[in-house]
């Protein structure tokens, strides 16, 4: 058996690295191995291919692992701390509480920073679970696991009301929406400094744990005539989750945590543009169609909201249309283009059959210079000038 169980852990393990490497290597952009190597032992950033490996890449596959391993570990806590195979972080009332806080903040606090937000998260998570703990405490109850789930549950329901209550008042409704797009193609290092020391702390707390958990999945008299502290040890799981969920919860998508508590107005033209896909993300429709979504964005900017809806056409298998005039981008990103002239369409196909000479010069009065891109291979217009014009 503890063959097995160490078979089964390093083939976990393994697959976990492959798939964080085959990350670093495979994306749009088709960087060499000998720069993806440089970009993690001595980066160069002013080169762009590591740039995307060091700055996108790289961040993003570690907050892969530490979500997923935050998850998983949160999850197997309260499951064996519940006996519940269903039980997660939100029975306990812990998200519920984080909204209830961050609504309170936009709503009262407007003007403060990114950090200071996720830490009145924080404390809205911990706050809802003391307040759950304090109703089992009433007349001297016991951490039973089903009026745990049963009080969470009802703490959970009424901030949830509460933060809705508080929402329409205020109106920030935009700003919670920006907020709730949650995801892992956004992270970037800056988050992965806030959340992965919480991270860590809960993971190697849920290791030390870990025996106990076991003890209590078994049920409160085997626990208890094992020598298990049943309500010291079901504190100390409710302490570890809160830790794991939070830390999971600040790596957000969209990079619009920092933005939260503006108003749209107030926004300029290229975070507005990222407001309004993060609101496209929230409403988790299978149909994206956006207009222009790259204007007002400086390059690193763009490649990221491209990256990101490529990104949820192939993993979410969301159907994305967009109209966009820089023809090198849609080059890169489309699977099919479409050029119109007059309102008319002229030319569809993929971006191989599109982005020529000959189209461009139809379609544009253009005389352009096309050739293949170094890193993707797609077809990319380098120069161009008027049919006719001189050299």
């Amino acid at each position: 058996m503890k063959k097995r169980f160490w078979m089964f852990i390093t083939g976990g393990c393994a697959a976990v690295v492959i798939a964080a490497a085959l990350s670093l290597v495979f994306g749009s952009t088709e960087v060499p191995l000998e720069k993806i190597w440089q970009a993690l032992t001595a980066p160069d950033l002013t080169d762009q291919g590591q740039i995307v490996v060091y700055e996108l890449r790289l961040p993003r596959a570690l907050g892969c692992m530490l979500v997923g391993a935050a998850f998983a570990a949160a999850g197997a806590i309260m499951q064996g701390g519940t006996r519940n195979p269903l039980a997660d972080s939100g029975l306990l009332g812990i998200n519920a509480g984080a909204s209830f806080a961050l609504a309170l903040c936009l709503a009262l606090l407007s003007g403060v920073s990114f950090s200071a937000t996720v830490l009145f998260s924080f404390l809205g998570a911990a706050a809802s679970l003391a307040v759950v703990y304090l109703l089992m405490s009433l007349k001297h109850r016991k951490l039973d696991p089903v009026r745990l789930v049963l009080a969470g549950s009802a703490v959970s329901m009424f901030l949830s009301s509460i933060s809705q209550a508080v929402s329409i008042y205020f109106n920030i409704g935009y700003s919670l929406t920006f907020w709730a797009a949650g995801g892992v193609a956004g992270i970037r290092g800056d988050q992965l400094v806030f959340a992965a020391p919480v991270i860590a702390l809960g993971l190697l707390l849920a290791l030390l744990l870990s025996r106990q958990v076991s003890l209590l999945s078994l049920g409160d008299d085997t626990a208890r005539g094992l020598g298990l502290q049943l309500e010291r040890t079901r504190l100390l799981c409710l302490f570890v989750v809160l830790l794991l969920a939070g830390g999971a919860v600040a790596l957000e998508i969209t990079h619009m945590d920092a933005l939260a508590a503006r108003d749209i107005d107030a926004l300029s033209g290229g975070q507005r543009q990222r407001a309004w896909i993060a609101m496209a993300l929230a409403q988790d429709t299978p149909l994206i169609l956006l207009d222009e979504p790259t204007t007002y964005l400086d390059m690193a900017h763009q490649l990221e909201v491209l990256e990101l809806l490529q990104t949820l056409n192939t993993a979410s298998q969301k159907t994305i249309a967009l109209v966009i005039h820089d023809l090198n981008l849609a080059a890169r990103f489309s699977d099919w283009m479409i050029t119109m002239r007059d309102g008319v369409v002229r030319y569809e196909g993929t971006a191989a059959q599109v982005m020529t000479r000959e189209v461009l010069a139809d379609v544009f009065m253009l005389d352009a210079y096309v050739v293949p891109d170094p890193w993707t291979g797609r077809p990319t217009c380098i120069s161009y000038k008027m049919l006719g014009a001189g050299s």
